[in-house]
Parts: C-alpha cells; structure tokens; sequence
C-alpha cells in the first residue's frame, strides 16, 4: 500500500469515527429526562417563565384544547397564554402533570424521542378531575445550553 493509499484510509477512517452517530448513554437519557421533568415541574408549579426556557426556537405543540396547535418562535409562550385563557373559560384551576416511567427514551445524536404516560389531575369549577392514561410524546434537540424541546404532543385517553 502506497503512503498516500494509507493516509487516505487513514483520514476516511478518522472522518467516519467523527461523524459517525454515537450510542446513546444512560447519562444521555437522564439529562433529556432532566429537561422534560423540568418542564412539567415548572408547569405544575405555575412557574411559567423557567418552563418555557426549556423550550427551542422555533417549536411545534399538539394539544387538546383550542386551537390544537401552535408554533414557530413563541410556541411554549403561545401555549401558556391559550392554556390559561381555555382554562379559565372552562373553570379549570390547580392543574397538576404527574409524568409516569417513560416508554421511549432515544437519543440519536443531537435529538432525543421521548413517550411517556401521565395523568392530568386539576378542578373543574372546584371538582376534582384526573385524565388518567394520557400520553405525553416529545420531541428535543441538544444545544449549547443543553436539551431543548423543540416538540410536544398531548394525547388524552
């Protein structure tokens, strides 16, 4: 073998191993975890504002309520504003997001897939109310300040 054979299968080989997609770890999985337990602990505690920084831009939602969906740059604040105004028109307080073991965790990459079941559990006009057995399904992307949401869906059962 030539040295300029041996130095391209060298640098073909060095280029593969760089750009190749890497296994996901379980350190992987627990901070993509981290990321959307964090969103649902702020949305449960009405912190709106530290839910909404784990969201990218620009970010695609899928939900149950009117108008079902949003996106582009504001998205997460968008949701909030329709969540709050569908709440209050239905008479709905103190919802709470009770995020079950997750089905799917993948990480390819930069991205990560995440399925888990919830229960929604809040007051309709002071009754208590739970939607057991719903799905949360999201969609996040790695940036320089960590896993974003770039996706979300809300699937009642």
């Amino acid at each position: 073998m030539t040295v300029k054979r041996l130095a391209f299968a060298f640098l073909a080989f060095a280029f593969f191993v760089a750009v190749a997609p890497r296994p996901a770890t379980a350190s992987d999985q627990a901070d993509v975890m981290a990321t959307v337990r964090q969103f649902v602990d702020n949305f449960n505690s009405g912190k709106t504002d530290a839910a909404i920084a784990t969201c990218d831009s620009p970010a695609f939602i899928v939900d149950e309520f009117p108008p079902h969906t949003w996106s582009g740059p504001t998205a997460c604040t968008d949701w909030f504003s329709a969540y709050d105004t569908d709440s209050k028109k239905n008479g709905v307080t103190d919802g709470v997001v009770t995020l079950g073991a997750p089905w799917h965790v993948d990480v390819t990459g930069e991205r990560a897939y995440v399925v888990a079941p919830t229960i929604y559990a809040y007051k309709q006009h002071g009754k208590p109310v739970k939607e057991p057995h719903s799905v949360l399904t999201v969609a996040l992307r790695k940036t320089s300040a960590g896993w974003r949401i770039t996706a979300w869906t809300w699937s009642k059962h």
